[in-house]
């Protein structure tokens, strides 16, 4: 598995094997080793062990003249405790600094295979890469395992191409034929065309997305491009054209939310792919609006002259808030640096009270750069592209499950379809996906589109992160809030509230129990405005007053997932120093980044002073296949990655109303709200079932919708029309297997 992994991370490329070690020979020679290392057999199968406290075991070669080195390895442990660790790491500087490959802790201990199928580190043409296994732990009868060791690269040609050279300043002729091209580059054009993107006019005109995409026939690019681009004239360039402004933002004359911000990022070309080095909400001087980045696409046209053409998907993300509104850009280029004119359009975002179309014709500069470390960045890339899901469109569920209709999943009913940006089922490890849909033609990049969380966060993030807590702390969601949030201690509303009660909406604090009546006033403003966590802890912790009794009334609050955020970031500060932050260590390392969620997904909004506070209630980005993956985790998996128990299943089963002992409050009539995700009780509309039917479903503001059913599906959308509507898809998804209770 690990030479195919290896052989596939580049196509067209055929990768020389520079380490195999599978130790089956039951020697470890070659090893350097401290304390007691030896050849292990167990079954039959051969692997290093490391036994008690001190144990190493390290393996120096040379990459020099090898490039697209790819190290992949396995490690597994046996009987650790609380604080053992057993670990496996790399080192590209022959052990003056270490990467992290693995690492196993108690709970990881069964004696089965982990893999690192691609360290994350420059390995190309290094004289001493270190590959090294270690214990970290406290007793004689602790064990690690090392096995399966592969190293592989490709001879470095000196061609300098994107793909074979990390210390490329122009790029050089495309040799890089990862994900090729194989038309013959003849391309009907009446839009975007070579004259309209060297010498048309700003603005240009609106046209059918389409334009933007790669079309059928299309060669593989001639061009490779590693460098920056920059564009001129985005404060006064470009059209725009308002369609929904609920809070008059804009008027007839002009405007600096009518224009985009200042554009000047770093790109690197793999084959026909383009992907940005900076990914998330990217902050800036503009007054409105920030920039998110996702990869593209490059290609040849023969009526180019010469030019390869590419395409970046982006976004325009409100400051501070969570609106998407997604474009994409076009131009061409060369190696050398020339380069065309920029057309970009936004025709579509998933935003309730703020639509419009901005598009335009910009000139741009490319400079060619030697950008550090390009190798693995590629090599990271192509790892992102080969982890996602299968899809496969909406339609194949009637080929794949017969008598199916995908119209049931396409859209919350049939009036919305104008506003949803995608929707989607997850069934049997496949992602089916429908259109990505704008006002111009569908948006050709949808694997590339990002959609927002907004309160979706409550769950994915607040929620889930309790569930890790809980499970590497238990009893984390019974502290109080006044011992972890100096700001709520000051006055005796909070001395009684615990985690929990923050997570089920439950404080006893509040100012009215009419359904989302606090949530709706004016005075949120001092919340979702501010930019600073001082400002936005201070109004959280102060704005209601004593009402009810802790866990006995349900108020919605994003000031209470506000407030549970920075509880939960002090208690893990608490238990792994000042630097530990509950998204970054707890969300995404523990999390995201073993289920391949892409580097978008791996963002959080936070505030803008210098604390960075995550908003945990709100303010995540997503690619669809991040919500896929993220979905199937909690919903299909059981919180399980590789088969390892990541969350507390006790606050799992609770939040997807699987516990009878804990099933949360009461927001309405048959519905329940519990670890910030919500359940509704469908009982009489599955056919067959009998009984309450409580079906846990995630909700963020607009029209965000994804259901965890119990027949181990999802189902997603993201819509901006007010529209929360979902049981038709539930029944259509009850027919393919039953999601009785």
């Amino acid at each position: 598995m690990a030479a195919f992994l290896s052989a596939c991370a580049a196509p067209g490329l055929h990768a020389d094997t520079l380490l195999d070690e599978d130790f089956q020979d039951g020697n470890i020679a070659g090893w350097s080793t401290t304390g007691t290392v030896y050849a292990n057999a167990y079954y039959g199968n051969y692997s290093m062990g490391l036994r008690g406290a001190n144990a190493s075991a390290s393996y120096t070669l040379s990459t020099t003249g090898y490039v697209n080195v790819n190290i992949a390895l396995d490690i597994s442990a046996y009987s650790l405790e609380n604080g053992d660790r057993c670990i496996a790491e790399v080192s590209n500087d022959g052990g003056n600094s270490w990467v992290n490959a693995i690492t196993l802790e108690n709970g990881q201990d069964n004696s089965a295979l982990y893999t690192a199928s691609s360290v994350a580190i420059d390995a190309d043409n290094k004289s001493q890469l270190v590959i090294r296994y270690r214990n970290a732990v406290n007793r004689h009868n602790d064990y690690c395992y090392g096995d399966n060791i592969l190293v592989t690269g490709d001879l470095d040609s000196g061609g300098g191409s994107s793909s074979s050279s990390s210390s490329s300043s122009s790029g050089g002729s495309n040799d890089d034929y990862y994900d090729e091209l194989t038309g013959s580059g003849s391309v009907s054009r009446s839009s975007l065309s070579y004259s309209t993107l060297m010498t048309g006019s700003d603005p240009g005109s609106r046209v059918d997305l389409s334009a933007y995409g790669v079309p059928q026939n299309a060669a593989h690019p001639e061009h490779a491009l590693a460098g920056t681009l920059s564009l001129s004239g985005e404060a006064t360039g470009g059209s725009f054209s308002e369609v929904v402004d609920t809070y008059n933002y804009t008027g007839s004359g002009d405007n600096t939310r009518k224009h985009l911000p200042e554009f000047e990022f770093q790109f690197i070309q793999t084959g026909s792919h383009i992907f940005p080095l900076e990914r998330g909400s990217i902050a800036s001087a503009h007054p409105d609006w920030e920039y998110v980045l996702t990869p593209g696409r490059v290609w040849q046209e023969t009526s180019d002259n010469g030019y390869s053409r590419a395409a970046i998907p982006f976004a325009l993300q409100q400051r501070n808030a969570n609106c998407m509104h997604n474009g994409v850009m076009t131009f061409l280029f060369k190696e050398d640096g020339s380069t065309s004119k920029v057309a970009y359009q936004i025709s579509s975002e998933t935003c309730l009270y703020f639509k419009a179309d901005w598009w335009g014709l910009l000139s741009a500069t490319y400079t060619p750069e030697s950008i550090a470390n390009q190798s693995q960045l590629i090599q990271d890339y192509q790892a992102e592209i080969a982890a996602r899901m299968p899809t496969k469109p909406l339609s194949d569920l009637n080929t794949d499950y017969p008598g199916t209709d995908p119209s049931a999943f396409a859209a919350p009913n049939s009036t919305d379809a104008s506003h949803v940006s995608t929707a989607g089922f997850i069934y049997g490890g496949v992602h089916y996906r429908g259109d990505c849909v704008t006002r111009y033609g569908n948006y050709p990049y949808c694997d590339s589109m990002v959609v927002p969380s907004y309160s979706t966060a409550k769950s994915f993030f607040a929620g889930v992160a309790m569930m890790r807590l809980e499970k590497l702390y238990p009893g984390v969601r019974n502290t109080s809030v006044a011992s972890h949030v100096p700001a709520c201690s000051s006055n005796g509303n909070w001395s009684d509230v615990t985690l929990n009660n923050l997570l089920d909406m439950a404080t006893g604090n509040y100012g009215s129990t009419t359904y989302m009546s606090d949530e709706g006033a004016a005075h949120t403003d001092g919340l979702f405005l501010a930019d600073s966590h001082s400002n936005k802890i201070s109004y959280s912790c102060s704005q209601y007053t004593r009402k009810a009794t802790p866990g006995s009334q349900w108020v919605y609050h994003t000031s209470d997932t506000y407030i549970a955020g920075t509880h939960m970031n002090d208690y893990l500060q608490d238990q792994q120093g000042s630097s530990a932050d509950i998204f970054a260590d707890t969300i995404v390392a523990d999390l995201w980044a073993p289920l391949d969620v892409s580097p978008t997904g791996q963002y959080t909004r936070r505030s803008y002073d210098s604390v960075e506070q995550p908003f945990a209630g709100w303010g995540l980005m997503w690619l669809p296949d991040d919500l896929a993956k993220i979905a199937s985790f909690v919903g299909i998996d059981d919180g399980e990655i590789n088969g390892q128990e990541m969350l507390s299943s006790t606050q799992l089963d609770a939040a997807l109303q699987r516990n009878s002992t804990d099933t949360g409050t009461v927001p309405l009539t048959d519905y329940r709200y519990n670890n910030g995700f919500w359940a509704h009780n469908v009982a009489g509309n599955l056919s067959g079932c009998s009984g309450n039917q409580w079906i846990p479903f995630l909700s963020g503001f607009g029209g965000i919708t994804v259901v965890l059913l119990p027949n181990d599906s999802v189902y997603y959308y993201f819509s901006d029309n007010d529209t929360y509507y979902w049981l038709e898809a539930v029944q259509e998804a009850h027919q393919i297997q039953s999601a009785c209770q």
